[in-house]
């Protein structure tokens, strides 16, 4: 089976090379926008993908600054083009746009593994050879199929270069032949998602972690966003940024890119632990998209606590909810393991004992206790919860099938004689 993955690694890049990574990952953003103004400009009858080839081919003769981007980052630039009109036509996403300067992350790609001649030079460094910038170092974090251990179904087939807040990165695609998974034999388990308790597993236990930042990056965090609201003010309408100001807006995207570089690690870190563990893991199936969205309304119709529903949305965002799923799925498909979506509604509500859902029973935030009559289970209600997550999750294979009788005791139809 083989199985593709990527694997990013940090650049070193001279001050010379650095520029020339600048200069192409303009280009191809100004490619992009390019072809996007032929695109919509010709008649659809002229559309296609060797009009675009040849159009392409033109304007890197044409303009000298468009020539700085390799010849096949430039294919590549056309193919992700078409890709995103084909997934448009498919209701997958929305339409192509312009890509804004300030907007968009900087990225070249290097489609040919073959092109990289990667050389692992000690524990700590690599090199790799990047098209018209030259060799360039890397952190060498994992090992890569390269050199001897290279073949056709094991190599890195590709890569690209991305610039982030906090530097220049490497992304390698890289291909692996690996045995098909057996069914994983470990125990199943339900995990509710939350703000206080990060992961809180069915079986009692809890997946937490501390602030992405320490105390000291949290202060200068604050003392750069008064500095930015500061020079802000200070500006006048239409004036262009000073340099001042864009160093701080670098400064505070820095330390926000430490925060989400640490958040990644630990999920990576967790979700590798529980995939190894549990054979079916049950999730709520959630839209934080939605949950996330703006609560501030409309003129006609305003929204209400708006600044507390605010805080709330920051705090899921923090989480990355989604992202925690999309690592579990893969993971466990690759130990043999499923991941199983299921309903939210009442699964904080209901009692995971005797399966009824009784106003008040969730005493606080933290506690559950059933006030069904004869039951009286009390747990920890971010456990209940991933409880009543596994038993969904077992009920059927898409965890969307009959989950038992629902309704609240109210509800109930009257017991016998």
């Amino acid at each position: 089976m083989k199985r593709h993955r990527g694997h990013k690694a940090r650049l070193r890049l001279t001050p010379a090379q650095a520029a020339v990574a600048e200069a192409q990952g303009h280009a191809a953003r100004a490619l992009w926008n390019l072809l996007h103004e032929w695109w919509t400009m010709l008649p659809q009858e002229r559309r296609g993908l060797t009009a675009a080839d040849a159009a392409i081919r033109q304007g890197r003769k044409d303009l000298p600054w468009l020539g700085v981007l390799p010849a096949q980052a430039a294919q590549t630039v056309l193919k992700a083009y078409f890709g995103a009109w084909r997934n448009c036509w498919a209701g997958h996403t929305r339409a192509p746009d312009f890509k804004g300067r300030f907007r968009s992350r900087m990225a070249v790609d290097i489609p040919q593994g073959r092109d990289l001649h990667i050389v692992r030079l000690n524990r700590r460094w690599g090199r790799m050879w990047a098209p018209k910038i030259g060799h360039v170092l890397f952190r060498w974090t994992k090992d890569l199929p390269v050199g001897r251990r290279a073949d056709r179904d094991n190599r890195v087939s590709g890569a690209r270069l991305v610039k982030e807040a906090d530097g220049w990165f490497v992304v390698f695609r890289v291909q692996r032949d690996v045995p098909e998974a057996t069914a994983h034999a470990g125990p199943t388990v339900g995990i509710d998602r939350g703000i206080a308790k990060s992961l809180a597993l069915s079986d009692g236990t809890f997946r937490e972690h501390g602030p992405w930042l320490t105390d000291g990056e949290t202060a200068r965090l604050r003392r750069l966003e008064k500095s930015k609201e500061r020079k802000r003010r200070a500006r006048t309408s239409g004036e262009s940024d000073s340099r001042r100001l864009i160093r701080v807006y670098d400064q505070i995207a820095r330390l926000r890119a430490t925060a989400k570089r640490r958040a990644v690690d630990w999920q990576h870190k967790t979700t590798t632990e529980i995939s190894g563990t549990f054979s079916r893991i049950g999730v709520e199936d959630l839209a934080v998209s939605q949950m996330t969205r703006s609560a501030r309304g409309t003129v006609e119709a305003p929204g209400t606590r708006v600044r507390q529903k605010a805080g709330l949305h920051r705090a899921i965002a923090g989480e990355a909810w989604a992202r925690t799923v999309t690592m579990l799925e893969y993971k466990a498909a690759e130990r043999g393991g499923v991941v199983v979506r299921v309903p939210a509604r009442n699964t904080s509500r209901r009692c995971s004992a005797c399966g009824r859902v009784v106003p008040g029973s969730r005493e606080t935030q933290a506690r559950f206790v059933c006030k069904s009559p004869g039951c009286g289970f009390e747990a920890n209600a971010d456990t209940n919860a991933g409880r009543n997550i596994d038993h969904a999750a077992g009920q059927a294979v898409s965890g969307r099938g009959d989950l038992g009788d629902t309704r609240s005791v109210k509800r109930q139809p009257p017991a016998g004689p």
